[in-house]
């Protein structure tokens, strides 16, 4: 069986250091992750893109996390997209397998079984507002800009830009962010529905892992089950994803922590999840 790794050139190291990962939430964990190159904007280069690959395979593999928060090191940025002084110098026959593991890291996010929340602490263009469109939720630092910048360099948002902004914030205005390759601030980007939240200035994360808080201490069952059938059942017609409801509806029929929350209500206390 084929793994993420397959898809990256032989020669492009794995460094853990191109992204750091953390725990905190104890019993019911949230994941941190932050992108490690702040001295480049925290551009995504092709070795990091291959760590953020691997994290999120081992992420989707542990399903004991309740949530992840994915952020950039430093203030100044969140994500700038693609490494563009990387591919200045990649080789032409390397460019179809960088394109293909950014889209296909962004995908793996999109993907993923938990809530993810985008934390933009700075500038997110291009690959980084795609890398935030792969979120479920993003949350904004007063100071953050957006934008899908690509047609300014004669190119277009290759990693699900021009499907996932027409998705979130409608068809007209997507196309006006793209094809103008506008810049927007965070109160703009949370006007038309980009940014979920602003958080006070200086508490960006604090704000951040507060709303995964309040996700982890949810039914984890029930979580992953409502997030599967809006992601799938958005795409589908109504009779369809009604459908797609009920049968994530049935995931969660046989849980011990239905039955948990059942005796909680009934004993006037808080419910304790376990995940099964």
């Amino acid at each position: 069986m084929s793994t993420y790794a397959d898809d990256f050139p032989a020669d492009v190291p794995d460094l853990d250091e191109l992204v750091r990962c953390e725990r905190s939430g104890g019993s019911a964990p949230i994941v941190t992750l932050t992108i490690q190159r702040p001295e480049v904007m925290n551009c995504l280069s092709f070795p990091t893109l291959k760590r953020l690959r691997r994290l999120f395979a081992e992420l989707a593999q542990d399903l004991s996390v309740r949530a992840i928060v994915i952020t950039g090191a430093g203030d100044k940025a969140f994500c700038a997209g693609a490494d563009l002084k990387e591919r200045k110098t990649m080789p032409l026959e390397r460019v179809p397998a960088f394109v293909l593991n950014i889209r296909r890291t962004m995908d793996d996010l999109a993907n993923l079984p938990q809530p993810t929340i985008g934390a933009i602490n700075g500038v997110a263009f291009g690959g980084g507002t795609e890398l935030l469109l792969a979120c479920d939720l993003r949350v904004a630092a007063p100071h953050a800009q957006l934008g899908l910048t690509e047609t300014s360099l004669a190119i277009i948002p290759g990693a699900g830009g021009t499907q996932r902004l027409p998705r979130l914030i409608g068809r007209a205005r997507a196309k006006e962010l793209i094809l103008t390759a506008r810049r927007i601030d965070a109160q703009e980007a949370e006007r038309i529905g980009l940014v979920n939240r602003i958080a006070p200035a200086g508490r960006l994360m604090e704000t951040a892992l507060e709303l995964a808080q309040q996700i982890a201490e949810n039914g984890p069952v029930a979580v992953r089950a409502a997030k599967a059938a809006i992601d799938h059942g958005c795409e589908e017609p109504m009779a369809q994803a009604l459908e797609t409801e009920a049968r994530c509806y049935q995931r969660v029929l046989p849980t011990s922590d239905r039955l948990e929350a059942l005796a909680a209500f009934a004993e006037k206390r808080k419910p304790r999840f376990e995940g099964r």
